[in-house]
C-alpha cells in the first residue's frame, strides 16, 4: 500500500511536483529463496498491481552459448503461468552439453575431476575457471574426497568443508572418545553436547578434580559419577552419571560394523533426534551431512572387508603382518584426520576450483560448469516432489545452474547414491528428460540389464553412446583428450593413478565381492540393496553395487514410513510431469 501511494499519480497540477516514476528489474525465472520468505508473487503480479507500467524483456544473453540456452529456455518453459520468454545470444551455437551416467557418487566425482583435468590439458583452462554445483552441500563430501587424492585445490563457497562441519566435528569425537577414553578434547567438546545438564560450572568442578589428582578428564568424570567430586551438585552428578553409562553402552559396540556404530552413536546420544525436532531449515541441511557420514562409515567397512578377504586369497595387497591392526574404527579415524587436515594445495597462479550448492550460485558466472545429482529426489529435492508450487522453484533452481555456464556446461547424474549407509536407486532427473536430446552429447549412458551404466569408450575422452540410449541419435562432436602432465602439472596422469582405487568405492566392490566369496559376505556385513527405503527406481543387482551380508532389520522399519511417503511424493510429481508433457505436445503442435 505504501509502496502505491509513493507512485501514485499527483492530483494537482499546479503543485510543481512531476508525477511519481518506479523502476523494477527482476528476473520471476530466477526466483529461487522460498524458503526464505521470498515470493515470486512480486513480481508475476507487478503488471496487475501497475496496469500502466510499460514492461520490457531483457532475452539477450551476453554469458552464455546459444546451446546452454536453449537448455535452459526447454527446462524453466515447463513451469505454468509464467511470462513467455526466451534467451538468446550472439555468441554461437557453441560446445554440445556433456552428460554422464555413473555407478554412484564415487563414479561421478572420479569423472568431474577426470574432466577437469582435461579441460586444463586440452583447452587451457584454470582451476579457477571451474565451478562444481549440487542440491545439498551434503553432496559435496564425495567430491572432496576425490579432489584431495588428486591434488586438486578446492573451496567450498557459502559453506565449509564436509569434515570441518559442527555436526561431524561432534559425531567424530564421540568415536574418538570411544576409541580413546583419554581424549580429553573430544571429551569436553561432547560432554554437554546435546544439551543433557552438564553445565559449565559443572565442567569446571571435573576438569579441577583432575588437575588436583592427576587423573584424566575421564577418570575424573568417572568420580563425578560416583559423587567423589567435591562441590558437584546433585543434579550434575546425575546427569554426568548418565553420561557415562551412555559412553559404557557404546562402547559396548565398538565389535559392531562401523556404519551401525555410527548410527548407534547418533539414536543413543539423542543428537539425531534433537535436530529432527527442530523446525530450522539449517538443521534438516545437518541431518543430510549426518546421512552423509553414515554412508562414509558403511562404505569404509566394507571396503576394508572385502580388502582383508581379498589379502587373505592371495588377490588383494598382501597385509604387512609387521603392522599391528588397530581395529576398524581407529583406521577410519586416521583416515577422516588425513582428508580433513589435509594442507591447502597452493594455487600458483591456477585459481582453485569452486564448490557450491545451486542456491549459492546465483549471479555468478563460470567459463566450465559442472552440475551433479541429476536425480529424482536429489534434484528435484525429494520435499518437492508432491509439491507444484515447489517443483516450480526447483525447476527455476536447475535454469539457474545451467545458466551459469559460459562455454562448457556437464550435467551427471548416480544411478545409485548411498543415503544412510545404503544404496539407493534413483530414476533420472525429470529436468534433465526436459532438455532436447539433440543438445547432449552423453559420454556414458545408462544400460538397461546388465549393469548401472556402462562406459562408453574412455569416459571423459569424447566416446560415444552406445545405440540403445535416445542419446546415440544426437549428434557428436568427440575430441581427443591428451595422457600425460598438462599445465601446471594438471595431467590425466595424477587422476589416472587413483582412478583404479576410486572405483572400488561403490560399484568396484562387486568385483571384490565376486571374487572374495563367501568370506568376504563373512567379514562384510552391508546393506542389502534389494531393500528400498527410498521407494525409487527397481531393485539394484547383487552384482551392481557392493552389496555383501546384511545390513540389519533395523533400517528396513525404520524406512518402511518414508518409502509410503516417498510413493506418494513421486506419484504426485510423476503426475504433474506427465501434465507439463502433454502440454509441451499441445504447444508444438
Amino acid at each position: 500500500m505504501l509502496v502505491r501511494e509513493l507512485v501514485g499519480h499527483h492530483l494537482d497540477e499546479n503543485d510543481g511536483v512531476g508525477p511519481s516514476e518506479l523502476c523494477v528489474v527482476g528476473d520471476a525465472d530466477q526466483s529461487i529463496y522460498a524458503f526464505r520468505g521470498a515470493t515470486i508473487r512480486n513480481i508475476e503480479d507487478f503488471e496487475r498491481d501497475y496496469p500502466d507500467a510499460t514492461t520490457i524483456l531483457l532475452e539477450q544473453n551476453y554469458r552464455s552459448t546459444q546451446t546452454i540456452l536453449n537448455a535452459a529456455n526447454s527446462v524453466i518453459a515447463r513451469n505454468t503461468g509464467r511470462r513467455e520468454k526466451r534467451l538468446w545470444t550472439e555468441e554461437g551455437e557453441g560446445e554440445l552439453i556433456v552428460g554422464y551416467v555413473a555407478d554412484n557418487e564415487h563414479d561421478e566425482a572420479r569423472f568431474v575431476a577426470e574432466e577437469i583435468d582435461a579441460l586444463a590439458d586440452s583447452e587451457g583452462l584454470k582451476y579457477g575457471d571451474v565451478a562444481v554445483f549440487y542440491r545439498t552441500n551434503n553432496s559435496s563430501r564425495a567430491l572432496e574426497e576425490v579432489f584431495i587424492r588428486a591434488g586438486i585445490p578446492y573451496k567450498v563457497v557459502g559453506g565449509v568443508r564436509f569434515y570441518e562441519r559442527r555436526e561431524i566435528r561432534d559425531i567424530v569425537a564421540y568415536l574418538r572418545v570411544l576409541d580413546n577414553p583419554g581424549d580429553s578434547v573430544s571429551m569436553r567438546r561432547i560432554l554437554n553436547t546435546p544439551r543433557r545438564g552438564i553445565g559449565d560450572r559443572a565442567e569446571a568442578c571435573v576438569a579441577v578434580y583432575a588437575e588436583n589428582t592427576g587423573a584424566n578428564f575421564n577418570d575424573a568424570l568417572q568420580a563425578a559419577a560416583e559423587g567423589r567430586v567435591p562441590m558437584l551438585n546433585s543434579r550434575s552428578e546425575k546427569a554426568i552419571a548418565s553420561f557415562v553409562e551412555m559412553l559404557d553402552s557404546l562402547r559396548a559396540k565398538l565389535d559392531d560394523e562401523l556404519g551401525d556404530l555410527v548410527e548407534a552413536v547418533l539414536e543413543r546420544t539423542g543428537y539425531r533426534r534433537e535436530l529432527e525436532a527442530s523446525g530450522d531449515p539449517q538443521d534438516l541441511a545437518r541431518l543430510d551431512n549426518l546421512n552423509e557420514l553414515v554412508s562414509v562409515a558403511h562404505e569404509f567397512s566394507t571396503d576394508l572387508a572385502n580388502a582383508r578377504a581379498l589379502a587373505e586369497q592371495g588377490e588383494g595387497e598382501p597385509v604387512d603382518e609387521d603392522i599391528p591392526d588397530t581395529g576398524v574404527l581407529a583406521q577410519f579415524l586416521e583416515r577422516v584426520s588425513l582428508v580433513a587436515d589435509a594442507d591447502e594445495i597452493p594455487e600458483d597462479g591456477a585459481g582453485v576450483v569452486t564448490m557450491m550448492t545451486l542456491h549459492t550460485a546465483k549471479g555468478l558466472e563460470f567459463p566450465a560448469v559442472f552440475v551433479t545429482g541429476w536425480e529424482d529426489g536429489m534434484f528435484p529435492h525429494m520435499r518437492a516432489l508432491g509439491d507444484p508450487n515447489e517443483l516450480s522453484e526447483e525447476r527455476r533452481l536447475a535454469y539457474v545452474g545451467i545458466t551459469r555456464a559460459r562455454k562448457r556446461l556437464y550435467l551427471s547424474r548416480a544411478k545409485v547414491r548411498s543415503s544412510w549407509g545404503q544404496p539407493m536407486l534413483n530414476p533420472e532427473s525429470r529436468f534433465l528428460r526436459e532438455i532436447p536430446e539433440d543438445l547432449i552429447n552423453w559420454r556414458r549412458v545408462e544400460q538397461p540389464s546388465s549393469s548401472l551404466s556402462a562406459p562408453v569408450g574412455n569416459a571423459g575422452a569424447g566416446a560415444q553412446p552406445s545405440d540403445d540410449h535416445p542419446g546415440a541419435r544426437r549428434p557428436r562432436h568427440p575430441r581427443q583428450v591428451r595422457a600425460g602432465p598438462g599445465r601446471g602439472g594438471l595431467g590425466r596422469g595424477r587422476i589416472g593413478d587413483v582412478t583404479d582405487r576410486l572405483r572400488q568405492c561403490g560399484s568396484g566392490q562387486a568385483d571384490a565381492q565376486s571374487r572374495a566369496g563367501a568370506k568376504a559376505l563373512r567379514l562384510a556385513p552391508a546393506s542389502r540393496t534389494g531393500r528400498q527405503r527410498s521407494g525409487l527406481g527397481a531393485p539394484a543387482q547383487s552384482q551392481q553395487v557392493a552389496a555383501v551380508g546384511r545390513y540389519g532389520e533395523q533400517q528396513g522399519r525404520r524406512g518402511s514410513g518414508e518409502n509410503r511417503r516417498t510413493e506418494r511424493c513421486l506419484e504426485a510429481g510423476e503426475e504433474e510431469h506427465r501434465d507439463t508433457e502433454d502440454e509441451q505436445r499441445r504447444r508444438t503442435g
